[in-house]
């Protein structure tokens, strides 16, 4: 049990978060614009949900209330698994959605998904290469789709077949990363899937090295553990071009469907500019891994 407390993956990415600090730089300070554009659209705030599945078990029409509290914010909603009606119900919304995918062993089934969401209207759409392995090492089964790890010639033909762009979840190597831009992925999520395997490297501490690797060719996107505007920051600051929130959203969900979602995701770009304006980074082309002190 000490084991598996000492190398949970979720608490060394809480402890590294929280061991990150600011300096603050209030001279020649501006009032901060979080705006950004993403695939030919602009956003009010770099803080997106998550690829969340299920959500149904929190919330009736938990996706959907999800996808309209993030357009109501004018935020990225993000989704995992779901059936195809539920994907074509959160476009409807106008939200701009980001659709993810299994490692499905029948590739089928994955160009099936992918062709699916374009034709929903989805911004964009991946998969999640992070769940190809149980933790023996077999793999992995997910409602009794057996997963399978993707080659780089497989990921180049997803690639290849969507009409939208295609991104790659669950990086957490420069190794990776370099594949991705060799198979000519539109976007990674640096991310440890909330600890799939103990042990994991914080997001945050590999980041400045993915994004060097990467070199601003696509964009980087931050998942796991992102609490608050200040974690936002922190991850922005060292080169994401913009993070997923998950659990800080599921108690607004199940309270207040989709106005609660709106409210946290605005409480924590709040939050994200009382950071900036006092670190000197008055937009998102302006952040600066300088601020941060480990």
């Amino acid at each position: 049990m000490e084991q598996n407390m000492a190398g949970n993956s979720d608490q060394i990415t809480r402890k590294y978060f929280d061991s990150l600090l600011l300096e603050t730089r209030h001279i020649d300070g501006k009032k901060p614009d979080t705006s950004f554009m993403l695939y030919g659209e602009r956003f009010d705030t770099p803080v997106m949900t998550a690829a969340l599945s299920h959500l149904g078990n929190i919330r009736d029409n938990g996706a959907v209330e999800m996808a309209r509290g993030a357009k109501m914010a004018n935020a990225v909603s993000w989704t995992g698994m779901g059936e195809k009606k539920e994907l074509q119900d959160m476009t409807e919304t106008g939200a701009k959605v980001i659709k993810i995918i299994k490692p499905y062993a029948d590739n089928r089934m994955i160009f099936d998904k992918i062709a699916h969401a374009a034709e929903s209207g989805a911004l964009a759409v991946g998969i999640d290469i992070d769940h190809a392995f149980n933790s023996s090492g077999d793999y992995d089964v997910i409602f009794e789709d057996e997963m399978r790890p993707k080659s780089m010639e497989e990921i180049r033909e997803f690639v290849d077949s969507s009409e939208i762009p295609f991104i790659i979840k669950g990086i957490l190597s420069e190794r990776d990363a370099y594949k991705c831009l060799e198979a000519g992925v539109k976007g990674i999520v640096v991310s440890h899937h909330h600890g799939l395997m103990e042990y994991s490297l914080p997001p945050l501490k590999i980041l400045p090295s993915i994004v060097k690797v990467i070199g601003g060719e696509i964009p980087v996107f931050v998942d796991c553990g992102i609490m608050s505007g200040m974690d936002a920051f922190k991850a922005l600051a060292l080169g994401a071009t913009a993070v997923s929130v998950g659990r800080a959203l599921m108690e607004p969900l199940k309270e207040k469907g989709a106005e609660g979602v709106k409210d946290a995701i605005l409480k924590i770009n709040n939050e994200l500019k009382g950071a900036m304006a006092k670190t000197g980074c008055f937009d998102l082309d302006h952040m600066d891994s300088s601020v941060i002190w480990k």
